[in-house]
């Protein structure tokens, strides 16, 4: 499975983005969750948000009210809606998959991951 992100940049704080991640490849299955995680310089990489092949969704706490994500199961991409950005944001987004949520919020990593989107908020 190949993952391909985009839609990072440069944004103030208060600003808004929308990043995308397109899921390719034959050992994909619309059945697998799709999930964001961000790297932060000095931190380990965290969970963000993820989606389940049924629609379920999870966040983080520190994105909850904030963020979206959501899925297109026919073009096998999961976008992640950004709005009220801080500068506490900033960071690379990582789009993972590869396991199967049946309902609830908990999203434990697959063994797909993409290369990420740098995203940049300034102060």
């Amino acid at each position: 499975v190949q993952l391909q992100a985009s839609g990072g940049g440069l944004v103030p704080a208060g600003g808004s983005l929308r990043l995308s991640c397109v899921a390719s490849g034959s050992s994909f299955s619309s059945s697998f969750a799709m999930t964001w995680f961000r790297q932060a310089p000095g931190n380990e990489r965290e969970f963000i948000a993820g989606i389940s092949g049924g629609g379920s969704t999870g966040y983080s706490d520190s994105v909850k009210g904030r963020f979206t994500i959501s899925r297109d199961s026919a073009k096998n991409t999961v976008y992640l809606q950004m709005k009220s950005l801080k500068p506490d944001d900033t960071g690379v987004y990582v789009c993972n998959t590869g396991t199967v949520v049946f309902g609830g919020t908990h999203f434990p990593p697959g063994d797909y991951w993409g290369q990420g989107t740098l995203v940049t908020v300034s102060s």
